[in-house]
């Protein structure tokens, strides 16, 4: 780890002045990475016997030392109801997700697991609880990575070959994954607009603000247009950019979240103005990465 002091420790170069030329296959002038975050039941929950229940969702309340079955209830709707409506809204388009997955969902729902594969999309790993990593030491982060990726492996039949840590990855977290050399790439970064190379494992940014999590208390969206409006925005400039430098376009879901009857029409809006667009590669992040990887290699 470096020291704090150090003037290298942190790129804010980044590609400035050498943007990549644009490389997506077929002459796709932007990559579009929707990413649905399946967490339903790997939430902090007392009843699960975890040390405390989760404070966050539709309404900022912990309920301490007791279970709290709002809240299980909440989360619940996830798989109960909003899974259904986003892969309705996918596949009329043709999109192909990824999926990104807790652990202890994928012991608890392999089935919905399966049945996102058979559709074509990809399961990546999202942590084997909905938490951070920034805290953990070493050896115990090793051992989550492990059972996540054994976890999402036995209910798909098919090994997980992307990470993306709930809020702040530790400084271990890359490493890890680096010398496990079974994680194509992960999505721990949120500082550009184009992917990067470590190596041989690829760096995928993911965002905060194409992202339906600001559907939150305080996150600036309420109705399903605040969604489509601002997604629709960020995907005309990216596509607009697209033409001369190589760029890429995360779109965060959550199940509970924009699966909501209330919210599931901003999705479809946004897909629907995609679809309408040439030169679009709507792909999971494993093909994006894999393509990334082919093309910018040394």
């Amino acid at each position: 780890m470096s020291a704090p002091n150090d003037p290298d420790r942190r790129d804010f170069r980044g590609y400035h002045g050498a943007e990549p030329a644009p490389c997506w296959p077929d002459g796709a002038r932007l990559a579009v990475s929707f990413v649905v975050n399946v967490e339903e039941g790997a939430e902090y929950a007392i009843g699960d016997g975890d040390p405390r229940n989760e404070s966050v969702y539709e309404i900022r309340e912990e309920v301490e030392h007791v279970p709290d079955l709002c809240m299980e209830s909440h989360f619940a709707y996830g798989t109960r109801q909003g899974y259904a409506r986003i892969v309705r809204a996918l596949g009329k388009v043709g999109a192909r997700a990824t999926f990104s997955t807790c652990g202890r969902v994928a012991e608890r729902a392999p089935w919905l697991l399966a049945d996102a594969v058979a559709r074509g999309h990809e399961v990546s790993c999202h942590g084997w609880l909905w938490e951070r990593h920034a805290n953990m030491d070493r050896a115990h982060e090793a051992s989550i990575i492990e059972r996540t990726h054994a976890a999402i492996t036995a209910a798909t039949g098919i090994a997980p070959v992307g990470w993306h840590t709930r809020s702040s990855a530790s400084v271990n977290t890359r490493n890890l994954l680096l010398e496990r050399g079974d994680f194509l790439y992960d999505s721990d970064a949120y500082d550009d607009d184009i992917p990067r190379m470590q190596g041989t494992h690829v760096i995928l940014p993911y965002a905060f603000d194409t992202n339906d999590m600001r559907f939150s208390p305080g996150g600036g969206f309420v109705q399903a247009r605040d969604f489509s409006d601002y997604v629709i925005g960020a995907f005309d400039r990216l596509y607009a950019e697209g033409a001369e430098a190589a760029r890429m376009m995360s779109i965060g879901l959550h199940l509970r979240l924009i699966g909501r009857p209330g919210r599931i029409a901003g999705l479809e809006e946004v897909l629907a103005h995609i679809a309408a667009h040439k030169g679009v590669w709507i792909a999971p992040r494993r093909d994006i990465a894999a393509h990334w990887a082919k093309e910018h290699s040394i």
